[in-house]
This record gives structure tokens, C-alpha cells and sequence, in this order.
């Protein structure tokens, strides 16, 4: 008997550079997927922990969240491992360059765009902010989003950096995720955990704060 659709988590270790700062950091990588098929949401600092991970099952595509550099380093190697595309929302190529200038994406992704694994149905939110082209993936079958940087328990993502605007991800998380079912839970590109639920109550004071 083989197992159903499910999220299995690593964190890997790196360093987040941007704007000439480079910064130690704890990155969340997520794998959908059945004990057949999976795809892996933002492949971060080890490609050797994350091929692991997957095993034997196909690898059906490398999803970017956003392009800062700790959410993509190990995409490249991971794809050249799979033969799986890497998909990025095109507003991110700039930020993508910065890391890997001689190897482009393999597909963009869209905002409204499906994609499935294990016969379930991610549905691509474009919620940019954070960066131009950060998205998150809605997957209601498992009651579940993946936010990348958009979303984390406490607050929206950083926006004090270049590519960034701290309305803009105001606007992206109040009209795009906190109208998702409040059971809905939140796996976060870095930390802990969360619910629509728990963060909706906050909005307004991100806002006073200036987050």
C-alpha cells in the first residue's frame, strides 16, 4: 500500500545575501507529493539533503517562491540531478540573475496557474512585495499555503531591501491570503508554522507599524 498525498519539511542551512549584507540563515524547503511523484518548493542551500528527501519518486518541478538567493541556490543542482524544471514568476528574473547569470528558469509561473501532484491541485497566487514575482501556493485539499516570504507567524516578509514595497505586500496579504479559509496553514519560507486565522487579527497593526 502506498502512501497519500502529503507535506514533508527540511530546513537547510545558508546565507541570504542582498545589497552588499550577507546574512546567516535557516531556510524551510517543502515536498508535495505521494510515494510516486513530488515537487519541491523553494530548493535552499543543499541539494544533496533535498535529493534525499525526494528519493526514488519523480521530481516533477523545482517551484520558486521568489528569487533571493537563499530560496534558489540549490536549484540548478537539484534539476541537473532530476531532469525536473525550475519554475520562477517572471518579475523575479532580475533577482534571479543576480544569483545564477548563466542558467535561466525552465518555465514561469502565473498567477491563477495550477499546478498538480499526487492529484492534488496548487493553485499559483502571485503576491508580490516581497519581491516583484513572489508568489505562494494554495493548496486546499491539504488545507494548506505555502508563502514563501510573504507570509510568517508574526508579520509579512521584509520589504527594507531592494525589489521591495511594504504596500504592496500589505495589499498582497490582505487580498490574496487572509481571504483564505482561516483553517488554512500557513508553511512559512523560514520559522514557524501559522494559520490565516491566527495572523488576519494583526492586519492592521503591520500596517500602523510599518512592518
Amino acid at each position: 500500500m502506498t502512501a497519500g498525498p502529503r507535506i514533508e519539511h527540511l530546513v537547510t542551512s545558508g546565507t541570504f545575501s542582498l545589497d552588499g549584507g550577507t546574512w546567516d540563515v535557516d531556510n524551510n524547503v517543502w515536498i508535495v507529493g505521494d510515494d510516486r511523484e513530488a515537487i519541491v518548493i523553494d530548493a535552499a542551500h543543499d541539494a544533496d539533503a533535498i535529493a534525499a528527501a525526494v528519493g526514488e519518486r519523480r521530481l516533477l518541478a523545482i517551484v520558486c517562491t521568489h528569487a533571493h538567493n537563499d530560496h534558489i541556490d540549490a536549484a540548478p543542482e537539484l534539476a541537473a540531478r532530476t531532469g525536473a524544471p525550475i519554475l520562477l514568476h517572471d518579475d523575479d528574473l532580475p533577482l534571479w540573475k543576480q544569483t545564477h547569470p548563466d542558467r535561466t528558469p525552465d518555465g514561469g509561473l502565473t498567477d491563477g496557474q495550477v499546478l498538480t501532484v499526487a492529484g492534488v491541485e496548487l493553485t499559483v497566487l502571485h503576491t508580490p512585495g516581497h519581491a516583484p514575482g513572489a508568489v505562494c501556493l494554495h493548496a486546499p485539499a491539504l488545507t494548506a499555503l505555502f508563502s514563501g516570504d510573504t507570509l510568517f507567524a508574526g508579520g509579512p516578509g521584509a520589504t527594507g531591501r531592494s525589489y521591495s514595497d511594504f504596500g504592496t505586500i500589505v495589499d498582497s496579504i490582505r487580498d490574496r491570503l487572509l481571504t483564505l479559509p482561516g483553517d488554512t496553514v500557513v508553511h512559512t519560507g523560514h520559522g514557524e508554522t501559522t494559520t490565516v486565522a491566527a495572523e488576519a487579527p494583526h492586519l492592521q497593526e503591520w500596517i500602523d507599524r510599518g512592518f
